[in-house]
């Protein structure tokens, strides 16, 4: 069923030819839903006293007059048509959507350059590939959770997935900022519809290691105190040494976790069936192989078994 119903159209919008138009509530039956089934439609909602709108306007006529009929553009003054900007639910402006086949399909909010409005044109007329476009922000969005930004990290996760919902990296990175942020409810809920297949993706397998580890948070609860001193009394006290790596793993003290560890591991390879170093390895898993922190820890660990 259409967004809109079946409302009719009135007689000539929809067959007209301009790139650029005005619409109204009454025309945008034919302007946008009917005629986006022939050729893809952008939508911007905007207003005459909005100053992000007056900057945006002129620079997404220019890509759509350069797309040479590939893409139209129709103009919504929501002052004088709040109607379809309601059914949009549009809460602030400018407010751009792409219609395609009768459909909303993409869209953003606020302005843009120039060249972000190209690749939102270039994707709705098929000119990108939109799974080399999404790859790449998954790529800038781990960068960003390498530095600690994790908003924009978060950002770019969701664009990629907004681009290619199927993008196995970017859910899996989107699970991560969800850890991130101390939710792992959301992070579950995130990878609970994955089939097998995306359930073997590295960045999936790694993500859910961080969701383990920190699952079990409870359960490693620790008097980090206590055990430092006793540590501190006997440092060959490797009981004490694997329930504050637990802790501080769960804390997020991932390096100091892991020199606990390798301490264990460099006394007693074997020590209680090989645990630390399985704890270990989760830590790895977690981090992400790639990862400076798995990187540089299994170097330690590997001089620590083969020497």
């Amino acid at each position: 069923m259409s967004l809109f119903g079946n409302a009719s159209a009135p007689p000539g919008g929809a067959g007209d030819s301009d790139l650029v138009k005005d619409s109204s509530d009454a025309s945008f039956v034919a302007d946008v839903v009917e005629a986006s089934k022939t050729t893809p439609v952008i939508v911007d909602f905007w207003a005459p006293w909005c100053g992000p709108c007056r900057q945006l306007g002129p620079a997404i006529e220019r890509v759509v007059k350069a797309s040479n009929g590939a893409v139209k553009l129709v103009k919504v003054n929501i002052d004088e048509n709040p109607g379809v900007a309601g059914q949009m639910q549009v809460k602030s402006i400018p407010a751009v959507f792409a219609f395609k086949d009768g459909q909303p399909v993409d869209g953003f909010m606020g302005a843009q350059p120039e060249s972000q409005i190209k690749a939102f044109v270039d994707r709705l007329t098929g000119e990108t590939d939109v799974g080399k476009e999404a790859d790449a922000l998954v790529v800038r969005a781990k960068e960003s959770l390498d530095l600690g930004d994790v908003g924009g990290a978060a950002q770019d996760f969701a664009g990629a997935l907004q681009i290619d919902p199927q993008n196995v990296a970017a859910l899996a990175g989107m699970a991560r900022c969800y850890l991130q942020n101390n939710d792992v409810d959301g992070a579950n809920a995130l990878l609970a519809g994955l089939d097998d297949l995306a359930k073997k993706h590295a960045d999936v397998i790694s993500v859910m290691a961080a969701i383990e580890l920190a699952n079990s948070g409870n359960e490693n609860e620790a008097d980090t105190t206590a055990l430092t001193t006793k540590i501190k009394d006997n440092p060959d006290d490797l009981d004490a040494r694997f329930c504050l790596a637990k802790s501080l793993s769960t804390s997020g003290d991932m390096d100091g976790a892991m020199e606990h560890l390798l301490y264990s591991i460099a006394r007693d390879k074997d020590w209680d069936g090989g645990n630390a170093r399985q704890l270990l390895l989760k830590l790895f898993e977690a981090a992400g192989p790639t990862s400076k922190f798995a990187v540089h820890g299994r170097k330690q660990l590997s001089s620590l078994l083969f020497s």
